[in-house]
């Protein structure tokens, strides 16, 4: 034992009959997901393939793996003891707004803001197609892509790549904050981990002028999260017409500060060589 190297002790590899790469992680032993994680971690960033083509990537590989059948049973279960949630699925809201609703918001609203981002960056709307969901999680994922936008907003994050940060911690944060059930917090919270790790390490490796905004960025959507009210399940229709700071109080979003990380983000991108 002496021998060994300190950090190498406690390895004991197991012996296996199979073929091909087996692991008791369905994550490591997914071949498509091993290439996908060295591609987003370890790559720089270029207009050849942009951050929102990986996401697209990724996920048929995650719904490829998630086991729908014990996620239904996990959220019925969560809903026995979490009557917002309840609440929240029992009524079933699904959003089908077109940017031009929102014209006749007052600027500095919440849809006032959420208009001019949307109609000068020539964003679509819906990051995901509507359709009708039939499950609890096809409800979820749908509900989380109308979402995401104000979230944006919401939280102090900017419409940039280091902006992205701040809505992505804040979901890290929420679901375990307001969900009881662990598991199904952490399956919920999976595209979340994978999306922001590609800004995480990538930063770190490429990019590391813009490390203590990324943690800044970090850090707000973590507070906010754990200490705001669940307001990922928000009807976001209902306070569009609010004052931002008069929309957040009425949802319960707590510690949000509009941070400028335009700069930050369009060096992250390759939009800028300098800072």
């Amino acid at each position: 034992m002496d021998d060994i190297p300190y950090l190498a002790r406690g390895v004991n590899l197991l012996g296996t009959d199979s073929s091909v790469l087996v692991s008791s992680s369905k994550y490591l032993s997914n071949p498509a997901l091993r290439e996908w994680i060295a591609l987003i971690a370890l790559k720089k960033n270029g207009p050849d393939f942009p951050p929102a083509a990986e996401m697209y990537q990724l996920l048929p590989i995650l719904d490829g793996m998630r086991d729908f059948d014990h996620i239904e049973h996990m959220f019925t279960e969560e809903r026995k003891v979490n009557p917002a949630l309840d609440r929240w699925f029992s009524e079933g809201f699904c959003s089908d707004f077109v940017i031009e609703d929102l014209k006749d918001c007052a600027p500095g609203s919440l849809g006032g803001l959420y208009y001019k981002i949307a109609t000068e960056g020539n964003y679509e709307v819906q990051i995901v197609p509507n359709f009708k969901p039939q499950t609890q999680w096809q409800f979820y994922s749908l509900r989380a892509g109308q979402a995401h936008d104000f979230e944006h907003i919401l939280t102090g994050g900017g419409f940039n790549y280091m902006g992205e940060l701040i809505p992505y911690w804040f979901r890290l944060a929420t679901i375990h904050t307001h969900i009881q059930n662990k598991e199904l917090a952490g399956e919920m919270s999976v595209l979340s981990i994978f999306g922001t790790m590609r800004y995480v390490i990538r930063t770190m490796l490429h990019y590391p002028q813009v490390w203590e905004c990324a943690l800044d960025c970090i850090q707000q959507g973590i507070r906010i999260g754990r200490e705001s009210d669940a307001f990922w399940m928000a009807k976001f229709e209902d306070v569009w017409h609010l004052p931002l700071e008069e929309a957040r109080e009425k949802l319960g979003v707590r510690g949000a500060v509009d941070l400028d990380t335009q700069k930050e983000g369009d060096f992250w991108g390759g939009l800028r060589t300098t800072l």
